[in-house]
């Protein structure tokens, strides 16, 4: 469901960017971006999004945490290999 959900995702207008980490129990994080408000409104929006988060629901999360953030500066470091 989540490579069908980032497939959508990516076909959703105003959508940049997502990245997923999970330790070896499957607990895990998903974070995606996107353009405005707007956009993040339209992909809560998408029926098939609310069918997935429906399903996870009912299967697969006991408990989850929604966090809407505004990046507001970018950088990284990448040492010498």
């Amino acid at each position: 469901m989540t490579d069908k959900m980032v497939e959508l995702a990516r076909l959703q207008p105003g959508f940049n960017s997502v990245e997923s980490a999970r330790d070896h129990e499957g607990h895990g994080i998903t974070v995606s971006y996107w353009e405005s408000l707007e956009a993040i409104q339209k992909w809560k929006e998408n029926t098939n999004h609310q069918v997935a988060q429906q399903k996870g629901q009912e299967t697969w999360y006991s408990k989850y945490n929604v966090q809407i953030c505004k990046v507001v500066r970018e950088y990284s470091f990448k040492g010498s290999d």
